[in-house]
């Protein structure tokens, strides 16, 4: 079914959507990504692209329009206006009594169609519900639940003849030779390097907002990481034991290296300015965050392959990229700041 297909791909856009550029939440912008805040199309505005929201709740006021798709994780999805794009919700609920000129996909949550709701095309849910209202219109086809894929039969292969045992063939055993292992490495911190050059282009002030999160709090960074490693697969499996969320799960599993990526470039960013500052150097951003990030990778594991205590150093700073994106919402806001009630002195005897 169509609608199904449309689900499956608007999916992969919002895995794909941290890596692009988050814009404001203005009409007439192009694409919209946000991670954890709400967004509101008001009346009489147009948005001439997709809309993306993890974490956040949207309205489509009346008289408002979206040329685009529209995509919803984990938050409540409210269409009056009109939605010239195909719908997909994962976790989340979806209440329209406007007009969605496309399709509609739902996994794990509930569809609500009122009286005044028009749809023109076909609707699908995965683990979910849907309340029609007998004067709703759909034009297309309505699915509870993909249905299960009948795998035909194969037929039996005829036996292959007895073979001779040949010889083993002695395989060279790579991980233990290091200078296998410096060349992995090598190799590594050149695509990390190279990957932060790319993201500079597009996402310099998120990763600026990450750094200076994790230079000014390290240690609250630290700890935002260390609780998001540990609380993680405990949230994984929590959603997986719950069947209607593992599609939500399987977000959050790629969004951990992702939120790893962007904080390793984050750091790289700030190693390469106090690396140019050091040689009384002035370089473009681009070339500061992939230099900054190549050494910091490169480092981290040449440290990495020392025995026993190699790990650690590698785990530190993972600890404090995962922490900072945490702390910032992959840069998109401001870390928080500690502040200390002030302390009274009483006056001396």
């Amino acid at each position: 079914m169509k609608a199904r297909i449309i689900s499956f791909l608007l999916f992969l856009a919002l895995l794909w959507a941290p890596t692009a550029r988050v814009h404001a939440q203005s009409p007439d912008s192009g694409d919209v990504f946000l991670l954890g805040q709400d967004y509101t199309l008001a009346k009489g505005e147009t948005l001439n692209g997709s809309l993306a929201i993890i974490g956040g709740n949207v309205l489509i006021e009346k008289g408002a329009i979206i040329n685009g798709d529209v995509a919803v994780t984990g938050g409540n999805l409210s269409i009056i206006g009109d939605v010239y794009g195909d719908v997909a919700i994962i976790g989340g609920n979806l209440t329209t009594s406007g007009a969605i000129h496309g399709d509609i996909a739902v996994v794990g949550g509930q569809a609500v169609l009122t009286e005044t709701a028009v749809v023109d095309g076909d609707l699908a849910t995965i683990g979910g519900q849907i309340k029609q209202d007998p004067k709703a219109q759909i034009s297309g086809d309505i699915t509870h639940n993909a249905p299960l894929v009948e795998i035909p039969q194969i037929p039996n292969a005829p036996e292959a003849p007895n073979t001779p045992n040949l010889p083993n063939i002695p395989t060279p055993n790579w991980d233990a030779n290091p200078l296998w292992k410096m060349a992995n490495v090598l190799i590594r911190a050149f695509a990390v390097g190279a990957i932060a050059m790319l993201l500079t282009l597009f996402l310099q002030p998120q990763l600026e907002r990450t750094a200076d999160a994790i230079t000014r709090q390290p240690i609250l960074s630290g700890s935002f990481g260390l609780l998001a490693v540990v609380a993680t697969p405990l949230a994984i499996l929590i959603m997986v034991v719950t069947l209607i969320l593992i599609p939500a799960a399987v977000v959050v599993a790629l969004l951990v290296p992702l939120a790893w990526l962007f904080g390793i470039v984050a750091l790289g960013q700030e190693v390469g300015e106090r690396l140019a500052k050091a040689l009384n150097q002035v370089w473009q951003p681009v070339i500061t965050s992939g230099m900054g990030t190549f050494l910091l990778v490169l480092i981290s594991g040449l440290i990495g392959i020392i025995p026993c205590i190699g790990w650690l150093f590698s785990l530190i700073v993972t600890l404090f990229a995962i922490g900072g994106v945490v702390m910032t919402w992959f840069g998109t806001r401001p870390a928080p700041v500690n502040t200390l009630p002030p302390v009274e002195v009483p006056p001396a005897a």
